[in-house]
């Protein structure tokens, strides 16, 4: 089994995990109030009788940051599964369509793609996902017709009761990170350095939350709220649904 420095994971991610967070705040920093508006179903938030601007704002604020953050992560622990299999496998990020980490172990070539967790896909795009693999073996196998290629759904957490699929292996949480590292706890080793600095950071990021909320809430009540400070429901369904006609 291939020996890893967990030290170097560790100097890993205090390098990069700043890049997490800059990130998450920058996509709530670019947004404009209409157009966060524009993607939420107005109706749903009346009929949970939100009434209050600053809980409005906040419930698509925090719609818009949750969705962000969980494909955010997902980049980071790609990078991190890339940088183990580095270390251990000598496994590279590839340049294939559809095709996040390149690598080979026990003479067999692995091309790998990378989600965070298992259900990640609808019939489409799993379907997309097989043809990028079969795809990527054409061309790993024009330049070189010996090879054994095992395609790989690798997902960050969660499990899959059965991994053997049609055209490839699904590997989920343990079993993908044992994948990349040829060690059964890397799983469990990942966590710890991940939280460097995650008060200091998560504190940062707060503030700066809080401020991005004060702003869209102070301009919902100019724009959407009437004179009494009642949220005005009709102006927010005519942005979201009116047809503008010639």
């Amino acid at each position: 089994m291939p020996t890893f420095d967990i030290s170097e994971l560790n100097h890993y991610v205090e390098q990069n995990i700043q890049n997490f967070h800059d990130k998450r705040f920058t996509s709530l920093s670019s947004l404009k109030l209409a157009n966060v508006l524009l993607r939420k179903n107005p109706y749903l938030f009346k009929a949970k009788n939100v009434d209050i601007a600053a809980d409005l704002v906040k419930g698509l604020l925090d719609g818009h940051l949750s969705s962000q953050e969980e494909t955010l992560f997902g980049s980071f622990l790609e990078g991190i599964a890339v940088f183990v299999c580095g270390k251990t496998y000598g496994g590279f990020k590839s340049h294939l369509v559809g095709i996040d980490l390149e690598f080979m172990r026990d003479e067999s070539y692995y091309i790998v793609s990378i989600k965070s967790g298992p259900k990640w896909a609808n019939a489409d795009q799993q379907g997309k996902m097989k043809l990028n693999f079969a795809e990527a073996q054409r061309k790993l196998l024009e330049e070189n017709p010996a090879l054994k290629i095992i395609a790989v759904n690798g997902c960050c957490y969660g499990r899959d009761a059965k991994p053997a699929k049609q055209g490839y292996y699904k590997y989920c949480g343990q079993l993908f990170w044992e994948l990349v590292s040829g060690d059964p706890l890397m799983y469990i080793n990942i966590i710890e350095p991940l939280g460097y600095k995650a008060k200091d950071r998560n504190d940062d990021f707060q503030r700066r939350y809080s401020a991005i909320v004060n702003k869209f809430t102070q301009e919902f009540s100019q724009d959407f709220c009437d004179q009494t400070g009642q949220i005005s429901w009709d102006k927010i369904v005519a942005l979201v649904s009116k047809t503008e006609r010639p």
